[in-house]
């Protein structure tokens, strides 16, 4: 017989414990900007220089691009962007930071930082920079992810997840194999 691995040991638990504190100590900072966590993203990517057109931006963010036109409409109504011509092409329009949104992009980014510190504070300086280059080189080699949704699903299942036993299916009604046409159900008397 062998001795199942800690649950220490399982990376998805460790991955999902730290995500969950990480989403706690940042619910604080970002819960004024418009967006929350996709409008810091959106503030993040302008200020770096990385959003060029709200096309770009949202296929860079995995963001559908309905939802970006919204987001971009918080940002810009809150006066932290706004949305340019792009000279190259006059269909398109490319997201800059307004002054506002830079000072505030910079005042998020400090809050930001203290919160990963509370969340990194078991460990020592030189272990919490190799955790962040090794967690960077593995999101960069991964899938385009965005981290936003991750969260909103992590959070999702968390809330949808059975608190108690799930009801057992009765034998007298076994599920058809997929692709199987349901057959008509009276309606129940009222």
């Amino acid at each position: 017989m062998t001795t199942p691995p800690r649950l220490e040991s399982d990376l998805g638990w460790a991955l999902g414990t730290v995500m969950r504190s990480y989403l706690r100590a940042i619910d604080e900072v970002v819960a004024g900007v418009p967006g929350g966590p996709r409008g810091y993203q959106v503030l993040a990517a302008a200020g770096r220089g990385e959003a060029g057109s709200q096309l770009a931006l949202a296929q860079h963010l995995g963001v559908d691009r309905t939802v970006m036109t919204y987001l971009l409409d918080d940002l810009e109504s809150a006066g932290l962007v706004e949305r340019r011509p792009d000279p190259a092409d006059r269909r398109a329009r490319r997201i800059s930071l307004t002054t506002d949104g830079g000072a505030r992009l910079c005042a998020l980014e400090r809050a930001l930082r203290g919160a990963e510190e509370a969340v990194l504070a078991p460990l020592a300086e030189d272990e919490r920079t190799v955790l962040r280059e090794l967690l960077a080189r593995i999101a960069l080699g991964s899938a385009p992810v965005n981290p936003c949704q991750v969260a909103e699903e992590l959070q999702a299942a968390e809330l949808s997840a059975p608190r108690g036993r799930a009801p057992r299916r009765s034998a007298a009604a076994p599920t058809p194999p997929p692709g199987t046409p349901r057959a008509a159900t009276p309606a129940s008397p009222r």
